[in-house]
C-alpha cells in the first residue's frame, strides 16, 4: 500500500524541507498551502490549496486517500500582533476539527506543536515531557490546547514540541542574531555561557519521518532538539565561522549586551539571549530517533549556505 501523507503548511520554512524529505523516503506527498504555487514542484508531490483555518472547516477533500497527516499550518509566534481568539481558532480549533475528521481515515496525525506549549523563555532545570506544561503566552496556550483537542479526538497521533529551529532561510530570533554576527565589530557575547537547545531543520524533518512510521510513537508527546545545547557565545562564534571570520567576542557586563540588542531593535529578545533553556531529548531518542546534525556544525553550515561558501 502506498503511503500518502498530507502536509499542511507545506510552503513554509519547515514545510518545504519536509516535503522534500518525505518524498525522498518514498511517500506520495499531498502538500497543502494557501498559495500552492509556492510549494516545491516534484513528480511525487501533489500541490493543493488549504482552506482558511478560521471558521467552519471541511478537511475531507485533503484527507481523501491519505494514510498520514503532518500538520504544520498555523500562526507563528508573533507577540502582540493578533487577538487571542485568532490564535485559538487557527492554532487549536482547526486542529481539533482536522483530528475529528481524520479519525477512522488515517493511521497517524503528527502535530507540530512547540516547546512554548510547555515552558516560557527560560528554565533553570532541563525540560522534560514529564514536566507540567506552563505556557506563558497566548501562542503557547493555543498550541497546548491543540494538543488537548488532538488527544481527545480518538485519532492516532503524535505530538512534537520542537525547540527553536534553524537552517537556511530561517527567520525570527536566529535570523536577528545572525544579522548581528554579520557585523564587523567585536561583539560583547564572550561572557554568555548560558546553554540553550536549538534544532536543525534537517533533524526536525528526520524526527517527523521517524514518528510517522514508529508504532511506539503513537499517542505520545515528544520534545525535539539537537542532542546537546550550545552557549550563546558558542552560537555566535559558529555563525562567524560560517562566514569565514574569527569570533571577535569580548567579555563585558551584561548591560552592554542589552544595549547592543536595543540598538538592533531586539531588546525584547534579551531573555532569549541570557536565559538558560536546555531540552532533554532522551524520550524521543529512546524511541529510536538519532539527531544527525550537531548544533555547532549545523550553524556553520547555515551561515556558509547564505554566502555560498563551501564547508
Amino acid at each position: 500500500m502506498t503511503r500518502r501523507v498530507l502536509i499542511t503548511g507545506a510552503s513554509g520554512f519547515i514545510g518545504k524541507a519536509l516535503v522534500t524529505a518525505l518524498a525522498k523516503q518514498g511517500y506520495a506527498v499531498r502538500a497543502a498551502a494557501r498559495d500552492p504555487a509556492r510549494i516545491i514542484a516534484a513528480s511525487e508531490v501533489e500541490r493543493v490549496a488549504i482552506p482558511d483555518l478560521v471558521g467552519s472547516l471541511d478537511w475531507s477533500p485533503l484527507l481523501a486517500g491519505v494514510t498520514h497527516v503532518v500538520h504544520l499550518a498555523g500562526i507563528a509566534h508573533a507577540p502582540g500582533t493578533l487577538p487571542d481568539d485568532v490564535y485559538m481558532q487557527i492554532n487549536a480549533e482547526a486542529v481539533g476539527t482536522l483530528a475529528q475528521q481524520a479519525k477512522g481515515k488515517v493511521e497517524r496525525v503528527v502535530l507540530l506543536s512547540s516547546v512554548r506549549a510547555q515552558a516560557g523563555l527560560s528554565a533553570e532545570a532541563p525540560i522534560t515531557e514529564t514536566d507540567t506544561p506552563e505556557p506563558t503566552d497566548t501562542y503557547g496556550r493555543s498550541k497546548l490546547e491543540a494538543e488537548r483537542l488532538l488527544a481527545a479526538s480518538g485519532v492516532g497521533y503524535t505530538v512534537l514540541r520542537p525547540a527553536v529551529v534553524y537552517g537556511k532561510g530561517v527567520k525570527g530570533n536566529i535570523a536577528a542574531l545572525a544579522t548581528i554576527a554579520k557585523t564587523p565589530m567585536p561583539l560583547p557575547f564572550g561572557g554568555l555561557e548560558n546553554k540553550r537547545s536549538l534544532l536543525a531543520l534537517d533533524n526536525l524533518a528526520s524526527a517527523i519521518a521517524h514518528v510517522l512510521k514508529t508504532p511506539q510513537a503513537e499517542n505520545q508527546t515528544y520534545l525535539v532538539a539537537d542532542e546537546a545545547p550550545i552557549s550563546v557565545a558558542e552560537l555566535v562564534s559558529a555563525m562567524r565561522e560560517g562566514l569565514g571570520r574569527p569570533p571577535h567576542l569580548v567579555k563585558v557586563p551584561q548591560g552592554a549586551v542589552r544595549k547592543l540588542m536595543r540598538s538592533f531593535g531586539r531588546e525584547a529578545d534579551w531573555e532569549r539571549v541570557t536565559g538558560r533553556f536546555v531540552i532533554d531529548v532522551s524520550k524521543l531518542m529512546a524511541a529510536g530517533w538519532t539527531p544527525r546534525i550537531e548544533t555547532h556544525a549545523g550553524i556553520v553550515r547555515m551561515m556558509a549556505a547564505e554566502t555560498g561558501a563551501a564547508v
